[in-house]
């Protein structure tokens, strides 16, 4: 059997509220999956049918994250790096190497190498990409329930003008990044 290569992507490094959320993907070779992208290129409806065909035909997967206090506590790269870290760890089926999108690289039990851009070039990396994002947005929208008036289902917590009148009109919530500059103004 060929070695087994997992692919790690993060999503929501760049927003004022809510986890850091990693994947890891095993695809596998027998079955590939076609019209695997980058998954900020991709439109809600595809990225949802193409979470679910992974979800069904990787040989495994996993979800790592890191949470809002971890984010403030050690900051965004560190914890982006941790939740990668974690989802790694998480598989059922120990990779023998890593591809990892971007140019830093969690500490990994096995080999791993960083990509630049591989969330579009390579489609272990591209899947990964993919369950980061539908699981993080999935999140975002059952908080926006639990904490109505921030827009959360909507802008998933990044800064958008109407998260930052939200901020300004409600004040900050258990959920916000304490560490960011929009969110340290107010406090």
């Amino acid at each position: 059997m060929a070695d087994l290569v997992c692919g790690v992507d993060e999503v929501g490094r760049g927003p004022l509220a809510g986890p850091v959320l990693a994947a890891a993907v095993i695809l596998d070779p027998e079955y590939p999956i076609s019209g695997l992208a980058d998954s900020k290129k991709l439109s809600e409806k595809r990225r949802e049918r193409l979470y679910v065909e992974i979800c069904e035909r990787a040989l495994c997967w996993s979800l790592g994250r890191a949470e809002v206090h971890e984010i403030d506590q050690i900051n965004i790269l560190q914890a982006s790096l941790l939740a990668m870290q974690r989802a790694v760890n998480g598989l059922q089926t120990e990779p023998q190497h890593a591809l990892v999108d971007g140019n830093h690289l969690p500490r990994l039990q096995c080999s791993a190498e960083a990509v630049i851009k591989g969330d579009a070039t390579v489609a272990c990396i591209s899947a990964a990409s993919i369950i980061a994002k539908v699981a993080r947005d999935r999140e975002m929208v059952a908080l926006d329930a639990k904490y109505p008036g921030y827009g959360l289902a909507r802008h998933k917590g990044y800064p958008t003008r109407q998260h930052l009148q939200a901020l300004q009109a409600l004040g900050v919530s258990c959920l916000h990044r304490r560490s960011f500059g929009p969110v340290k103004r107010l406090l």
